[in-house]
């Protein structure tokens, strides 16, 4: 089988201890499919038309359970410029490690009040902002006693459909990160610092939230690292 280069820093596509990586990866060579106008088009999204800031943290107008946090950052080219414009998707399990999905069968509570999912777009200078939960762990079966560590997922939406990007970002001081199977999943240790927020009072409001930072870089040596479809 002949396999695309991996971008610097992505997890190879099998990863030994990952076994959604080896039930779900493709033996075959890839078959070249020539795009059609719907994969190289995209809604167009006029400057200003969107918000660059959501509030997870309520929904239906109710306060949702757990830690309130807020995560911010920018999205930028490999040359540090900001990504204006840039579609940020945002999903996550709520505070007791579940997700808002009917196929998360997990013995935790849902909580009506979070939805676990948002939309925003970068501002003129690649700046989004979310308020929400501090998402909890849950168990996902990849082996004994197997727990995935906190994270938050992410997906970028490019100039057309076939252009998206999907991350993950985990806390820092997790102690499941040394553990987890997905994040060691890529090589280099570096890159996978660079999946980890960094604790930022400047995104924090007095006596009501504690804040994030989490910068995507899109391209390059220092680009944040990108996973395939079977993540979980």
């Amino acid at each position: 089988m002949t396999e695309c280069p991996r971008p610097q820093g992505w997890a190879p596509m099998d990863s030994p201890g990952y076994g959604s990586t080896a039930r779900r990866h493709a033996t075959h060579a890839p078959i070249a499919i020539p795009h059609t106008l719907t994969e190289t088009s995209a809604p167009r999204f006029l400057p200003g038309a969107y918000p660059a800031s959501a509030d997870m943290s309520v929904h239906g107008g109710h306060a949702s359970m757990g830690e309130r946090i807020i995560v911010g950052g920018r999205v930028l080219d490999e040359d540090g410029r900001p990504v204006r414009g840039a579609m940020l998707e945002i999903w996550q399990a709520n505070a007791a490690g579940r997700y808002h999905h009917i196929r998360d069968q997990h013995d935790a509570p849902l909580d009506p009040h979070f939805a676990g999912t948002a939309r925003v777009f970068a501002d003129d200078d690649g700046s989004w902002q979310i308020t929400t939960i501090r998402p909890g762990a849950y168990p996902w079966g990849n082996h004994p006693k197997a727990w995935r560590p906190m994270h938050i997922h992410f997906g970028l939406m490019g100039h057309g459909f076939a252009q998206r990007l999907v991350t993950q970002m985990y806390f820092p001081g997790d102690p499941l990160l040394p553990l987890d199977p997905v994040f060691n999943a890529i090589p280099d240790a570096a890159a996978r610092e660079l999946l980890v927020a960094k604790f930022d009072l400047d995104h924090a409001v007095e006596n009501w939230a504690l804040g994030y930072r989490f910068d995507i870089v899109l391209r390059g040596r220092g680009a944040t690292p990108m996973e395939d479809g079977h993540a979980h």
